[in-house]
Parts: structure tokens; C-alpha cells; sequence
């Protein structure tokens, strides 16, 4: 069955002469984890811009067949291969967009400056202002008005229970190699956004064959039991 892009996300409606500066600007997000595009929704929706997602290569792949943004945002590791690929061919293609690479691991900035990238953001993704000020030279024309002083936006906590959730998930399936790979990078860049030590210690176990998936496991659960969503009537 073919990928359905999601639908777009639009800011709230803005009163004339607000000169938000990414305003009329459109952007795709290719990125797995809920909580960093939860704080790109937030980016976007404080500067103007129309944010789409995709979480992995083929809803990227749907979406550019339906549209062309203003910019591409691609995480490095994704659940079906790396971001690099993506930023090369959108590099070499016409009609290319602003390519923006994102990653919790800084050592990926030489391999997406390589590919084709203009810029690189490391994760957890700075406050408003660093984001504009990164995005703005991609998009020529656009005048820098508005900018803000920079400062942190507080993501959706929904958003890190759904990615700790599905990656308890693929823990407890006993994951392959190569889907090791990609959740050590996944939990890596998770870690660093929410500043827990201890998950950065236990995902080490995903890069060593055998060990350590147990403690992994349970240091999932007692996150994913910590960041439950708040319902009402619950006990």
C-alpha cells in the first residue's frame, strides 16, 4: 500500500503586518521522532511557516511527488535508511529546495555537508531564533524580520511517550543488526533531547551483540510509565 503523506499542519491564523519571518514558507520535516517535530511544529508555528512530516524515506519520497517545499529537514537516521541518500538526490535534482540536515550525533555534519546539505542542526534542536536564523539563508529572498531572542519551546510530553513506546517495542522484539543500529542512533538522539543520562548509558547495550537489552528494557518501561499522558478519570 502507498504512503499517505500526513496533512498539513498550518500555523494559526495571523493578523496582517505581523512580518513573522518564515511566513508563506513551507517545509517538510523528514523525521521519526514525534518529539523533535513536535518541536518543529512549535518553530513553525511561531515563525509563520506550514510544516508537513514524514517519518521515514517513503513518505518523504509521496510527499515530494505531491508538492516541492520551500526546504527539506532530514534527520540523518531513519527507519528505512539514511538521511544522506535523500539529501544527495534532492541536491542533484531540479527544482532543489533548501536542504537542512538534523542529528543527534555531531560527527554527521561533515557526511550531510558532503551530500549536498546547506546547513546542519545537531539535536536536541536549539531555541526559535538559532532555527530561523539557520533557515532564513536557505530560502534566498527572505528578509530576517522579526527574529526573536532565542529561547526553548516546551514539546508535547505525549510525543516522547510515543517514541519511547515504539522503541520498547522493537527492544522486546529482539531487533536485528541492522535495526540495532538504527535504534542506538534513535535513542541516542531521544536521550539528548530530554537530558537522560541514564537511557544514554543503556542504549550503549544496542551497539554490543547479546548484552544489555534486559536493562534496556526496563529502563524503557519505567520511562514510558513516568511520561504516560495525564487522562482524565484515571485513577
Amino acid at each position: 500500500m502507498p504512503a499517505i503523506p500526513d496533512p498539513v499542519i498550518l500555523p494559526p491564523p495571523l493578523p496582517r503586518g505581523t512580518g513573522l519571518p518564515l511566513q508563506g514558507v513551507t517545509l517538510l520535516a523528514v523525521e521519526d521522532s514525534r518529539l523533535a517535530c513536535d518541536a518543529l511544529r512549535l518553530f513553525c508555528q511561531r515563525s509563520g511557516a506550514r510544516l508537513r512530516r514524514a517519518a521515514t524515506l517513503e513518505e518523504a519520497d509521496a510527499h515530494l511527488r505531491v508538492y516541492r517545499p520551500d526546504a527539506v529537514l532530514v534527520d540523518l537516521g531513519l527507519p528505512d535508511g539514511r538521511g544522506e541518500g535523500l539529501i544527495r538526490t534532492l541536491a542533484a535534482g531540479p527544482g532543489r529546495p533548501g536542504l537542512l540536515a538534523m542529528s543527534g550525533d555531531p560527527d554527521g555534519r561533515a557526511a550531510a555537508l558532503a551530500a549536498g546539505a546547506d546547513a546542519f542542526l545537531e539535536k536536541p534542536l536549539p531555541g526559535l531564533a538559532v532555527f530561523q536564523r539557520t533557515i532564513l539563508p536557505l530560502l534566498p529572498g527572505r528578509p530576517a524580520v522579526g527574529l526573536p531572542e532565542d529561547g526553548t519551546v516546551s514539546a508535547d510530553p505525549a510525543a516522547l511517550h510515543d517514541d519511547l513506546a515504539r522503541a520498547a517495542q522493537a527492544v522486546q522484539a529482539g531487533p536485528e543488526a541492522e535495526e540495532r543500529r538504527y535504534l542506538a542512533g534513535f535513542l541516542t538522539g531521544l536521550a539528548r533531547q530530554t537530558r537522560d543520562a541514564a537511557l544514554s548509558e543503556a542504549t550503549a547495550a544496542l551497539r554490543t551483540p547479546g548484552e544489555g537489552l534486559h536493562r534496556l528494557a526496563r529502563l524503557l518501561d519505567e520511562r514510558l510509565t513516568d511520561s504516560a499522558p495525564f487522562r482524565p478519570g484515571a485513577p
